[in-house]
Protein backbone atom coordinates (compact mmCIF):
# COMPACT_ATOMS: atom_id res chain seq x y z
CA UNK A 1 0.00 0.00 0.00
CA UNK A 2 2.51 2.33 0.97
CA UNK A 3 4.40 1.89 -2.28
CA UNK A 4 1.38 2.77 -4.18
CA UNK A 5 0.82 5.68 -2.32
CA UNK A 6 4.52 6.61 -3.10
CA UNK A 7 3.78 5.56 -6.99
CA UNK A 8 0.55 7.62 -7.07
CA UNK A 9 2.34 10.88 -5.46
CA UNK A 10 5.14 10.43 -8.19
CA UNK A 11 3.13 11.62 -11.06
CA UNK A 12 2.50 15.04 -12.11
CA UNK A 13 1.04 16.94 -14.84
CA UNK A 14 2.77 19.36 -16.87
CA UNK A 15 1.13 23.07 -18.01
CA UNK A 16 2.02 21.66 -21.84
CA UNK A 17 -0.80 18.59 -20.57
CA UNK A 18 -3.73 20.98 -18.94
CA UNK A 19 -2.58 23.62 -22.29
CA UNK A 20 -3.55 20.59 -24.41
CA UNK A 21 -6.87 19.30 -22.40
CA UNK A 22 -7.95 22.55 -22.40
CA UNK A 23 -7.70 23.22 -26.38
CA UNK A 24 -9.20 19.62 -26.49
CA UNK A 25 -11.88 20.61 -24.50
CA UNK A 26 -12.87 23.74 -26.76
CA UNK A 27 -12.65 21.80 -29.59
CA UNK A 28 -15.69 19.69 -28.24
CA UNK A 29 -17.09 22.84 -27.06
CA UNK A 30 -17.21 24.33 -31.18
CA UNK A 31 -17.89 20.80 -32.57
CA UNK A 32 -21.47 21.11 -30.26
CA UNK A 33 -22.11 23.73 -32.79
CA UNK A 34 -20.24 22.37 -35.93
CA UNK A 35 -20.87 18.58 -35.60
CA UNK A 36 -18.67 18.14 -38.60
CA UNK A 37 -15.77 18.98 -36.08
CA UNK A 38 -16.27 15.98 -33.55
CA UNK A 39 -14.53 13.36 -35.67
CA UNK A 40 -11.86 15.82 -35.52
CA UNK A 41 -12.06 15.96 -31.96
CA UNK A 42 -12.18 12.31 -31.35
CA UNK A 43 -9.21 12.26 -33.16
CA UNK A 44 -7.00 14.50 -31.44
CA UNK A 45 -8.45 13.35 -28.17
CA UNK A 46 -7.10 9.51 -29.11
CA UNK A 47 -3.75 11.40 -30.21
CA UNK A 48 -3.58 12.78 -27.12
CA UNK A 49 -4.41 9.76 -24.77
CA UNK A 50 -1.63 7.75 -26.78
CA UNK A 51 1.24 10.74 -26.40
CA UNK A 52 0.75 10.73 -22.98
CA UNK A 53 1.11 6.82 -22.09
CA UNK A 54 3.95 7.37 -24.12
CA UNK A 55 4.95 9.66 -21.90
CA UNK A 56 4.23 8.05 -18.83
CA UNK A 57 6.17 4.72 -20.39
CA UNK A 58 9.33 6.80 -21.28
CA UNK A 59 9.31 8.49 -17.39
CA UNK A 60 8.44 5.42 -15.28
CA UNK A 61 9.63 2.32 -17.33
CA UNK A 62 13.48 2.62 -15.38
CA UNK A 63 14.45 4.69 -12.52
CA UNK A 64 16.00 7.44 -14.68
CA UNK A 65 17.50 9.77 -12.32
CA UNK A 66 19.97 10.32 -9.68
CA UNK A 67 20.84 13.18 -7.57
CA UNK A 68 22.39 14.22 -4.33
CA UNK A 69 22.31 17.39 -2.46
CA UNK A 70 26.02 18.25 -0.98
CA UNK A 71 26.19 20.64 1.90
CA UNK A 72 29.15 21.62 4.23
CA UNK A 73 29.70 20.53 7.67
CA UNK A 74 28.23 24.12 8.61
CA UNK A 75 26.89 27.40 7.24
CA UNK A 76 28.54 30.85 7.59
CA UNK A 77 26.47 33.86 9.28
CA UNK A 78 25.54 36.71 7.26
CA UNK A 79 27.61 35.29 4.09
CA UNK A 80 26.05 33.47 0.78
CA UNK A 81 26.79 29.82 1.68
CA UNK A 82 26.97 27.42 -1.94
CA UNK A 83 25.20 24.29 -1.74
CA UNK A 84 25.84 21.66 -4.86
CA UNK A 85 23.38 19.29 -6.27
CA UNK A 86 24.40 16.39 -8.28
CA UNK A 87 21.93 15.01 -11.21
CA UNK A 88 22.73 12.43 -13.21
CA UNK A 89 20.37 11.62 -16.29
CA UNK A 90 20.26 7.76 -16.87
CA UNK A 91 17.49 8.19 -19.82
CA UNK A 92 18.05 7.67 -23.26
CA UNK A 93 16.51 11.02 -24.17
CA UNK A 94 17.44 14.76 -23.02
CA UNK A 95 15.12 15.63 -19.83
CA UNK A 96 13.99 18.99 -18.76
CA UNK A 97 14.26 19.07 -14.91
CA UNK A 98 13.04 21.25 -12.32
CA UNK A 99 14.80 20.62 -8.97
CA UNK A 100 12.88 21.89 -5.46
CA UNK A 101 14.68 21.65 -2.25
CA UNK A 102 13.06 22.08 0.97
CA UNK A 103 15.74 24.12 2.43
CA UNK A 104 14.91 25.25 5.85
CA UNK A 105 12.13 27.59 7.31
CA UNK A 106 14.23 30.10 8.35
CA UNK A 107 14.92 31.13 4.72
CA UNK A 108 11.08 31.74 4.01
CA UNK A 109 11.77 30.57 0.47
CA UNK A 110 8.38 29.31 -0.77
CA UNK A 111 9.24 29.93 -4.44
CA UNK A 112 12.43 28.12 -4.83
CA UNK A 113 13.00 26.10 -8.00
CA UNK A 114 16.64 25.53 -10.22
CA UNK A 115 15.63 24.46 -13.86
CA UNK A 116 17.63 22.52 -15.97
CA UNK A 117 18.03 20.44 -19.15
CA UNK A 118 20.29 17.11 -19.02
CA UNK A 119 21.64 15.67 -22.11
CA UNK A 120 21.54 11.69 -22.42
CA UNK A 121 23.22 9.83 -19.85
CA UNK A 122 24.64 13.54 -19.05
CA UNK A 123 24.84 15.06 -15.57
CA UNK A 124 24.88 18.42 -14.20
CA UNK A 125 26.43 20.07 -11.31
CA UNK A 126 24.57 22.24 -10.14
CA UNK A 127 25.12 25.38 -7.81
CA UNK A 128 22.75 27.47 -5.81
CA UNK A 129 23.54 29.94 -2.78
CA UNK A 130 21.68 30.81 0.68
CA UNK A 131 22.30 33.62 2.59
CA UNK A 132 21.49 32.78 6.84
CA UNK A 133 20.97 35.39 8.92
CA UNK A 134 20.71 33.85 12.88
CA UNK A 135 22.69 31.52 14.18
CA UNK A 136 21.59 27.91 15.26
CA UNK A 137 20.39 24.32 13.83
CA UNK A 138 19.09 24.74 10.27
CA UNK A 139 17.03 21.39 8.72
CA UNK A 140 16.73 21.14 5.57
CA UNK A 141 14.14 18.51 3.94
CA UNK A 142 13.84 16.18 0.78
CA UNK A 143 15.77 17.40 -2.32
CA UNK A 144 12.60 16.89 -5.01
CA UNK A 145 13.49 16.53 -8.93
CA UNK A 146 10.38 17.00 -11.38
CA UNK A 147 11.67 15.21 -14.74
CA UNK A 148 10.19 15.90 -18.15
CA UNK A 149 10.75 13.92 -21.39
CA UNK A 150 10.89 15.52 -24.68
CA UNK A 151 6.80 15.08 -24.91
CA UNK A 152 6.40 17.45 -21.86
CA UNK A 153 3.15 16.16 -21.01
CA UNK A 154 3.86 14.25 -17.65
CA UNK A 155 6.15 15.20 -14.66
CA UNK A 156 8.16 12.71 -12.72
CA UNK A 157 8.77 13.30 -9.02
CA UNK A 158 12.03 12.05 -7.45
CA UNK A 159 12.52 12.65 -3.65
CA UNK A 160 16.43 12.23 -2.70
CA UNK A 161 18.47 13.07 0.53
CA UNK A 162 15.21 12.89 2.77
CA UNK A 163 16.20 15.64 5.63
CA UNK A 164 19.56 16.80 7.00
CA UNK A 165 20.33 19.49 9.82
CA UNK A 166 23.71 21.92 9.75
CA UNK A 167 24.08 24.40 12.10
CA UNK A 168 24.95 27.95 10.98
CA UNK A 169 28.30 29.11 12.89
CA UNK A 170 29.50 32.93 13.12
CA UNK A 171 30.98 34.27 9.85
CA UNK A 172 34.05 31.53 9.61
CA UNK A 173 33.97 32.81 5.67
CA UNK A 174 34.61 36.23 6.46
CA UNK A 175 37.40 35.43 8.80
CA UNK A 176 39.19 33.78 6.44
CA UNK A 177 38.81 35.65 4.18
CA UNK A 178 40.78 38.74 5.94
CA UNK A 179 43.28 36.14 6.70
CA UNK A 180 43.72 35.32 3.36
CA UNK A 181 44.32 39.14 2.49
CA UNK A 182 46.42 39.67 5.06
CA UNK A 183 48.72 36.55 3.93
CA UNK A 184 48.41 38.37 0.49
CA UNK A 185 49.21 41.71 1.33
CA UNK A 186 45.41 42.87 -0.41
CA UNK A 187 43.96 44.40 2.94
CA UNK A 188 44.19 47.84 1.41
CA UNK A 189 41.64 46.39 -1.48
CA UNK A 190 38.98 46.13 1.08
CA UNK A 191 39.73 49.22 3.54
CA UNK A 192 42.28 48.00 5.36
CA UNK A 193 45.48 50.06 6.23
CA UNK A 194 48.55 48.77 6.62
CA UNK A 195 50.59 50.94 9.14
CA UNK A 196 54.02 50.52 9.85
CA UNK A 197 54.72 49.19 13.65
CA UNK A 198 56.75 52.23 15.49
CA UNK A 199 58.99 50.80 18.43
CA UNK A 200 62.02 48.13 18.73
CA UNK A 201 60.16 45.53 20.65
CA UNK A 202 61.36 43.20 18.45
CA UNK A 203 63.12 39.79 18.00
CA UNK A 204 64.30 37.80 15.06
CA UNK A 205 62.34 35.41 12.98
CA UNK A 206 63.95 35.08 9.80
CA UNK A 207 65.66 36.26 6.65
CA UNK A 208 63.71 37.45 3.31
CA UNK A 209 64.59 39.19 0.50
CA UNK A 210 64.58 43.26 0.56
CA UNK A 211 61.27 44.66 -0.76
CA UNK A 212 60.52 48.14 -0.99
CA UNK A 213 60.05 49.96 2.40
CA UNK A 214 61.88 47.58 4.19
CA UNK A 215 64.67 49.39 7.22
CA UNK A 216 67.52 49.42 5.58
CA UNK A 217 68.84 48.98 9.14
CA UNK A 218 68.10 45.78 9.38
CA UNK A 219 69.62 44.40 5.58
CA UNK A 220 71.71 41.26 6.91
CA UNK A 221 75.20 42.06 4.80
CA UNK A 222 76.82 38.79 4.84
CA UNK A 223 72.95 36.92 3.56
CA UNK A 224 73.44 39.39 0.54
CA UNK A 225 77.01 38.66 -0.15
CA UNK A 226 76.40 34.95 -0.82
CA UNK A 227 72.57 35.62 -2.66
CA UNK A 228 74.15 38.39 -4.37
CA UNK A 229 70.49 40.16 -3.36
CA UNK A 230 69.55 42.38 -0.50
CA UNK A 231 68.22 40.28 1.98
CA UNK A 232 66.86 41.71 5.01
CA UNK A 233 66.53 40.51 8.81
CA UNK A 234 62.45 39.83 9.87
CA UNK A 235 61.18 40.36 13.20
CA UNK A 236 58.73 39.82 15.30
CA UNK A 237 57.14 41.23 18.81
CA UNK A 238 58.80 39.96 21.49
CA UNK A 239 55.90 39.94 24.25
CA UNK A 240 52.14 38.16 23.46
CA UNK A 241 49.94 40.86 24.18
CA UNK A 242 46.14 39.98 25.29
CA UNK A 243 43.39 40.74 23.38
CA UNK A 244 39.67 40.46 24.73
CA UNK A 245 36.86 40.18 22.62
CA UNK A 246 33.70 41.67 25.18
CA UNK A 247 30.28 41.57 23.61
CA UNK A 248 27.17 43.84 24.88
CA UNK A 249 24.01 40.80 24.70
CA UNK A 250 21.62 43.25 26.27
CA UNK A 251 18.50 44.17 24.70
CA UNK A 252 19.52 47.33 22.56
CA UNK A 253 21.78 44.09 20.92
CA UNK A 254 18.61 43.12 19.22
CA UNK A 255 18.43 46.11 17.05
CA UNK A 256 18.17 44.86 13.41
CA UNK A 257 20.57 46.10 10.51
CA UNK A 258 19.70 44.82 7.02
CA UNK A 259 18.05 41.81 8.42
CA UNK A 260 20.79 40.85 11.03
CA UNK A 261 21.10 41.83 14.51
CA UNK A 262 23.86 44.00 15.82
CA UNK A 263 24.92 40.82 17.98
CA UNK A 264 25.01 38.73 15.23
CA UNK A 265 27.50 41.53 13.47
CA UNK A 266 29.52 41.83 16.94
CA UNK A 267 29.70 37.87 16.80
CA UNK A 268 31.32 37.94 13.36
CA UNK A 269 33.66 40.80 14.03
CA UNK A 270 34.64 39.47 17.06
CA UNK A 271 35.51 36.02 15.55
CA UNK A 272 37.58 37.66 12.93
CA UNK A 273 39.63 39.53 15.55
CA UNK A 274 40.67 36.70 17.39
CA UNK A 275 41.68 34.68 14.50
CA UNK A 276 43.97 37.52 13.17
CA UNK A 277 45.15 38.26 17.05
CA UNK A 278 46.11 34.65 17.18
CA UNK A 279 48.03 34.70 13.47
CA UNK A 280 50.30 37.53 15.20
CA UNK A 281 51.21 35.47 17.89
CA UNK A 282 48.74 37.12 20.33
CA UNK A 283 46.36 35.76 23.26
CA UNK A 284 42.68 36.01 22.02
CA UNK A 285 39.91 36.34 25.09
CA UNK A 286 36.25 36.71 24.83
CA UNK A 287 33.73 38.07 27.21
CA UNK A 288 29.90 38.27 26.81
CA UNK A 289 27.38 39.73 29.54
CA UNK A 290 23.85 41.36 30.02
CA UNK A 291 22.44 41.90 33.25
CA UNK A 292 26.05 39.83 34.57
CA UNK A 293 28.42 38.12 32.78
CA UNK A 294 27.56 34.82 31.44
CA UNK A 295 30.83 34.13 29.28
CA UNK A 296 34.52 34.43 30.19
CA UNK A 297 37.41 32.46 28.16
CA UNK A 298 40.61 33.38 29.25
CA UNK A 299 43.19 34.97 26.37
CA UNK A 300 45.84 32.80 25.38
CA UNK A 301 47.57 31.91 22.24
CA UNK A 302 47.25 28.09 22.64
CA UNK A 303 45.98 25.36 19.61
CA UNK A 304 42.27 25.39 19.95
CA UNK A 305 41.93 28.44 21.24
CA UNK A 306 40.08 30.08 17.86
CA UNK A 307 37.69 26.96 17.90
CA UNK A 308 37.11 27.33 21.39
CA UNK A 309 36.00 31.05 19.97
CA UNK A 310 33.78 30.11 17.62
CA UNK A 311 31.93 27.19 19.46
CA UNK A 312 31.21 29.71 22.05
CA UNK A 313 30.07 32.32 20.01
CA UNK A 314 28.00 30.09 18.22
CA UNK A 315 25.89 29.71 21.51
CA UNK A 316 25.21 33.33 22.37
CA UNK A 317 21.77 34.67 22.33
CA UNK A 318 20.43 38.41 23.49
CA UNK A 319 18.17 38.66 25.96
CA UNK A 320 15.50 41.41 26.86
CA UNK A 321 17.31 42.65 29.84
CA UNK A 322 18.92 45.96 30.70
CA UNK A 323 23.21 45.31 30.36
CA UNK A 324 25.13 45.84 33.41
CA UNK A 325 28.35 48.06 33.20
CA UNK A 326 28.95 47.58 36.81
CA UNK A 327 28.79 44.15 37.24
CA UNK A 328 31.19 44.05 33.69
CA UNK A 329 34.10 45.84 35.43
CA UNK A 330 33.96 44.19 38.82
CA UNK A 331 34.45 40.89 37.28
CA UNK A 332 37.13 42.43 35.40
CA UNK A 333 39.01 43.85 37.76
CA UNK A 334 39.15 40.39 39.73
CA UNK A 335 39.39 38.16 36.50
CA UNK A 336 41.16 40.12 34.00
CA UNK A 337 44.43 41.86 35.64
CA UNK A 338 47.31 42.08 32.90
CA UNK A 339 46.83 45.37 30.87
CA UNK A 340 44.88 44.02 28.00
CA UNK A 341 43.49 45.46 24.72
CA UNK A 342 39.91 45.46 25.26
CA UNK A 343 37.21 46.03 22.20
CA UNK A 344 33.83 46.49 23.70
CA UNK A 345 30.80 45.62 21.31
CA UNK A 346 27.94 47.57 22.72
CA UNK A 347 25.22 49.85 21.81
CA UNK A 348 24.67 53.19 23.20
CA UNK A 349 21.68 55.01 21.25
CA UNK A 350 21.68 58.33 23.58
CA UNK A 351 24.57 60.07 25.00
CA UNK A 352 22.35 59.74 28.73
CA UNK A 353 22.58 56.23 28.32
CA UNK A 354 26.27 56.80 28.31
CA UNK A 355 26.93 59.10 30.59
CA UNK A 356 25.42 56.53 33.30
CA UNK A 357 27.78 54.25 32.57
CA UNK A 358 31.10 55.91 32.17
CA UNK A 359 32.48 56.21 34.81
CA UNK A 360 32.63 52.36 34.50
CA UNK A 361 34.48 53.23 31.29
CA UNK A 362 36.84 55.43 32.77
CA UNK A 363 37.94 52.91 35.20
CA UNK A 364 38.14 50.09 32.44
CA UNK A 365 39.90 52.41 30.34
CA UNK A 366 43.03 53.31 33.06
CA UNK A 367 43.93 49.67 33.57
CA UNK A 368 43.30 48.95 29.70
CA UNK A 369 43.58 49.83 26.38
CA UNK A 370 39.63 50.20 26.10
CA UNK A 371 38.00 50.87 22.64
CA UNK A 372 34.14 50.72 22.43
CA UNK A 373 32.20 50.16 18.63
CA UNK A 374 29.66 53.18 18.16
CA UNK A 375 26.92 51.91 15.97
CA UNK A 376 26.35 54.28 13.03
CA UNK A 377 22.10 54.02 11.22
CA UNK A 378 23.63 54.53 7.74
CA UNK A 379 19.77 53.89 7.11
CA UNK A 380 18.82 57.20 8.56
CA UNK A 381 21.32 58.96 5.89
CA UNK A 382 19.27 58.62 2.81
CA UNK A 383 16.36 60.02 5.48
CA UNK A 384 18.33 63.06 6.12
CA UNK A 385 19.98 63.63 2.86
CA UNK A 386 15.97 64.04 1.15
CA UNK A 387 14.37 67.33 0.88
CA UNK A 388 11.16 67.06 2.78
CA UNK A 389 7.85 67.48 1.37
CA UNK A 390 5.21 67.92 4.23
CA UNK A 391 5.27 68.40 7.62
CA UNK A 392 5.25 64.58 8.58
CA UNK A 393 8.23 64.25 6.61
CA UNK A 394 9.85 67.56 8.28
CA UNK A 395 9.47 65.59 11.79
CA UNK A 396 11.33 62.85 10.37
CA UNK A 397 14.14 64.32 8.84
CA UNK A 398 14.16 66.15 12.34
CA UNK A 399 14.33 63.27 14.57
CA UNK A 400 16.61 61.13 12.17
CA UNK A 401 19.16 64.44 12.55
CA UNK A 402 18.70 64.27 16.49
CA UNK A 403 19.80 60.47 16.32
CA UNK A 404 22.67 60.61 14.06
CA UNK A 405 24.06 64.21 16.43
CA UNK A 406 23.38 61.79 19.47
CA UNK A 407 25.82 59.50 18.33
CA UNK A 408 28.57 61.87 17.30
CA UNK A 409 28.41 63.29 20.39
CA UNK A 410 28.66 59.76 22.35
CA UNK A 411 31.87 59.24 20.17
CA UNK A 412 33.20 63.08 21.05
CA UNK A 413 32.33 61.82 25.02
CA UNK A 414 34.10 59.04 24.76
CA UNK A 415 37.12 60.70 23.20
CA UNK A 416 37.37 63.72 26.02
CA UNK A 417 37.31 60.57 28.84
CA UNK A 418 40.46 59.17 27.01
CA UNK A 419 38.76 56.19 25.34
CA UNK A 420 39.27 55.27 21.89
CA UNK A 421 36.21 54.66 19.48
CA UNK A 422 35.56 52.57 16.78
CA UNK A 423 32.79 54.80 14.73
CA UNK A 424 31.43 51.97 12.02
CA UNK A 425 28.32 51.17 10.73
CA UNK A 426 27.30 47.44 11.14
CA UNK A 427 27.88 46.26 7.54
CA UNK A 428 31.95 47.50 7.96
CA UNK A 429 32.38 46.36 11.29
CA UNK A 430 35.12 44.01 11.05
CA UNK A 431 36.58 46.27 8.84
CA UNK A 432 36.65 49.25 11.08
CA UNK A 433 37.58 46.80 14.00
CA UNK A 434 40.61 45.43 12.66
CA UNK A 435 41.97 49.00 11.45
CA UNK A 436 41.81 50.23 15.02
CA UNK A 437 43.57 46.65 15.92
CA UNK A 438 46.14 47.35 13.86
CA UNK A 439 46.52 51.07 14.42
CA UNK A 440 46.94 50.68 18.60
CA UNK A 441 49.25 47.60 17.17
CA UNK A 442 51.66 50.17 15.13
CA UNK A 443 51.60 52.75 17.93
CA UNK A 444 52.50 50.09 20.49
CA UNK A 445 49.91 50.97 22.70
CA UNK A 446 48.93 48.02 24.53
CA UNK A 447 52.95 46.71 24.65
Amino acid sequence: MQAFKAFWRSIYVSYRFLWALGGLAMVFLVAYFFPWLLTWAYLALTVFVLLSLLDFFLLFSKKGIEASRNLPNKLSNGDDNSIFVDVDNLYGFEVKGKIIDEVPIQFQKRDFDIRTKIAAKGSNFLKYTLRPIRRGEYAFGALNFFAQSPLGLIERRFIFDKGAEIPVYPSFLQMRKYELLAISNRLKEYGLKKIRRIGQSQEFEQIREYVQGDDIRHINWKATARKQDLMVNQFTDERSQKVYCIIDKGRLMKSPFEEMTLLDYSINSSLVMSNIVLKHHNKAGLVTFANDVDTYLPAVSQRGQLLKIMNLLYAQKTDFLESSFEHLFVFMKRRITRRSLVILYTNFQTISSLRRNLKFLRTVAKKHLLAVVVFKNTELDDLINTKPGSVQEIYTKTIGQKFEFESRQIVKELQANGIHTIYTAPNNLSVNTLNKYLELRARGLFN
